[in-house]
């Protein structure tokens, strides 16, 4: 394979790689510079040479941006297909403006110690991910291609369904649950803005990358068959890209507006989700769901770290009580697709322990979740109306997993996989009302 950098946009790439080395390397000469001599964002009334220098490197960052800019664009119209350059593209440029985002938190924040770290590994991140980009546009960069025509409306709706909008919904429900737990009290506007959207962000974007890894195995599956990468209305490459610049996205928008610790949860929750369940786990255990639980477990951390800036016992069993919640939910559904599933090669409980098992499994699990839901009250961490509401739903949730048990057919498994969902939602809201009261 022959590498050039003939091709307009190889020729661009290495372009902007030279741009961003100088932007970074102005960054480190005017780092020592008081920041008062160029006080506000992005423009100031600069004092002294001080002052200059720094202005002349917002001005640089600017046109650097431009550049940057013009290589997404050529990207999207040349590469929307390759599966290297075009998310290493999308990479570099999210990290570009996620470093120039962090550069204005920390004028307003007096160059916080960690907003300074952030910035400079930002900046050795987007270097890295550019010389990627040049590298790989010196191998395969092309100057035509021809795509057919986009129909802009399919290809949002697209973009949504990469993200599962209704999973991004439930995990936004525990996260709220958890900020108003742990604050005992509603949470400011602007907080709730910005963690709910920088956990809208992780999930969909953990949800992206989920469909890019499991494209091929999703065309076995009626229940995924559909999905834009199965059916190939988007390429593997589109939907890879859109799902690291939402990740990357919402980890600077958490560090920046909500706490470091919520940032570091969300960060845990997307590695947990797309490395360790659908990369490593799902084909290669039936204890997949057990294991990966945990990933969607992290929302409620996530939402109490937000609150509270820190941790404690009653976060954990939160994270206990989705964990344990999620086996039987998916086990459920499992029931119902099994033979989805077997065409897959997705080794759920139904088809390696067989139908008569995962039954077994559902009722076990949903007994060991009703009775940690109990450790709250147990512990005098919730009163009276999370008490009853726990109890009344515990119990209509017992009845459907003891029907699960005893009764063969898809029908009450299905009711079941319905009702585990509306019991999450309903019991958070109940640990909200509580907390409030």
């Amino acid at each position: 394979m022959k590498f050039t950098l003939s091709t307009s946009f190889a020729k661009l790439s290495l372009l902007t790689l030279i741009a961003v080395f100088l932007l970074t390397l102005g960054g480190w000469l005017v780092a020592g510079v008081d920041p008062s001599a160029c006080a506000g964002w992005p423009l100031c009334a600069p004092t002294g040479a001080a002052g200059a220098a720094q202005l002349f490197h917002r001005a640089s960052a600017g046109l650097t941006a431009l550049l940057m800019l013009a290589l997404l664009f050529e990207a999207w119209r040349l590469h929307r297909d390759h599966r290297r350059i075009l998310p290493w593209t999308m990479t570099a440029v999210t990290l570009f403006f996620s470093q120039i985002f962090v550069g204005a938190v920390q004028v307003e924040r007096d160059f916080a110690f960690v907003y300074q770290v952030l910035h400079a590994l930002t900046a050795a991140a987007v270097f890295v991910a550019l010389t990627g980009v040049t590298l790989m546009a010196g191998l395969y960069a092309r100057d035509t291609v021809a795509f057919p025509p986009l129909d802009l409306r399919q290809r949002l709706k697209d973009f949504l369904t990469l993200t599962k909008p209704v999973i991004v919904l439930l995990l936004l429900v525990t996260t709220f649950a958890g900020m108003v737990a742990g604050g005992k009290a509603w949470p400011s506007l602007s907080l709730t803005f910005f963690t709910l959207l920088g956990g809208a962000l992780a999930a969909g974007g953990s949800g992206a990358i989920n469909q890019y890894i499991d494209r091929d195995l999703d065309k076995n599956m009626q229940r995924t068959a559909q999905r834009p990468l199965a059916v190939g209305r988007m390429t593997p490459a589109e939907g890879l890209a859109f799902g690291l610049t939402l990740c990357i996205a919402s980890f600077y928008i958490m560090v920046a507006y909500v706490n470091l610790l919520a940032a570091l949860l969300s960060l845990a929750g997307i590695f947990y989700y797309v490395v360790l369940y659908s990369i490593l786990l799902k084909k290669a255990t039936v204890q997949n769901i057990v294991i990966g639980g945990g990933a969607g477990a992290i929302p409620p951390l996530v939402g109490w770290a937000a609150a509270t800036g820190g941790l404690g016992i009653p976060a954990l069993i939160l994270f206990l009580i989705v964990f344990m919640w999620t086996p039987p939910h998916f086990w459920a559904l499992a029931i119902v697709r099994r033979k989805d599933y077997e065409r897959a090669g997705v080794p759920m409980l139904p088809v390696i322990r067989g139908e008569a098992e995962a039954r077994k499994q559902v009722l076990i699990y949903t007994v060991e979740l009703v009775a940690v839901t109990f450790l709250l009250p147990i512990f005098n961490y919730t009163g009276g109306v999370y008490l009853v509401s726990a109890l009344i739903l515990g119990l209509i949730l017992l009845y459907f997993a003891w029907q699960v048990y005893r009764t063969e057919g898809n029908k009450i498994a299905w009711r079941m996989y319905r009702y585990s969902s509306m019991y999450l939602m309903f019991l958070f809201f109940a640990l909200m009302v509580d907390a409030l009261m």
